[in-house]
């Protein structure tokens, strides 16, 4: 059987894409990744960062090892129609892997016209500086070395952790949709201190820290959210306040609606 000539290939290296091929760069060699992207210029920008080689989709498709599909669910189908025969042909190994939102391991593999190994994957963008998550399962034609390789490989992406399929799109839009409401987050905080008097870019800087620290401050303690909370409001004082204020406006049940909104639409799509 031959090998093939790349470990890992990349169909799409938009954001997502372009994310985990950087943190996967930190743990394998680049001139064992391929990269490919619709927008050719995209693909080779950042190629020359990472080192990495240049091709088509159909060079991935016929000499990698793990094909990253990190295309938007409404493309797939055009995507991986020119790509079916290629796959049918290989005489060697091979292991699918999307990052689809909505799109089943079992559509996927139809999709590419076959009975393939599948990896289903839900990063985030935080994955570009080690600090992302990424949600995945595999089929059960993905061996154990091969899901070990994998996860492996992409260790420095941040939090990887196995989750039922029948789970991801509820995962994808509290991990994988989040930093966009953490961003509307910070961002509101931002202009809050603005309109205190803070400069812009010690606002925003107080701001991104202190969810970083307090995300931090979670997972290290352990502690439930509400209980680090209440340590900060004092009696009578100003974070209560501000508490309250946040609680007339409904934003626990906005937050709670916005990840909702994500599921739903995932489902659509």
């Amino acid at each position: 059987m031959t090998a093939p000539t790349y470990e890992f290939g990349f169909i799409g290296t938009g954001n997502m894409g372009g994310a985990l091929a950087q943190a996967l760069c930190q743990t394998v060699s680049p001139d064992q990744v391929l990269l490919a992207n619709r927008t050719a210029a995209k693909a080779e920008a950042l190629a020359g960062r990472l080192g990495c080689d240049v091709g088509g989709n159909e060079d991935v498709a016929r000499q990698c090892r793990f094909l990253l599909l990190g295309v938007k669910p409404q493309m797939m189908a055009d995507t991986l129609a020119p790509l079916r025969d290629i796959l049918s042909r290989r005489a060697d190994r091979f292991v699918l892997v999307t990052m689809a939102a909505g799109i089943t391991m079992e559509r996927l593999a139809a999709l590419a016209g076959g009975n393939y190994p599948v990896i289903r994957i839900m990063p985030n963008t935080p994955c570009a500086v080690g600090a992302g998550v990424v949600l995945y399962t595999a089929n059960e034609l993905v061996t154990a070395e091969e899901l070990e390789r994998f996860t492996g490989a992409f260790a420095a992406a941040g939090v990887l952790d196995p989750l039922e399929e029948r789970l991801m799109d509820a995962g994808s839009a509290v991990s994988g949709c989040g930093p966009a409401f953490i961003c509307q987050i910070v961002e509101a905080l931002s202009d809050g201190g603005v309109a205190c008097g803070l400069p812009r870019k010690k606002a925003l800087l107080y701001a991104a820290q202190m969810v970083q620290g307090t995300a931090k401050l979670l997972l290290e303690t352990g502690e439930h959210p509400a209980a680090l909370k209440d340590a900060v409001c004092s009696p009578g004082g100003s974070t209560i306040a501000g508490v309250r204020a946040l609680e007339r406006a409904g934003v626990r049940g906005a937050v709670m609606d916005a990840v909702t909104a994500a599921v739903e639409r995932t489902k659509e799509l």
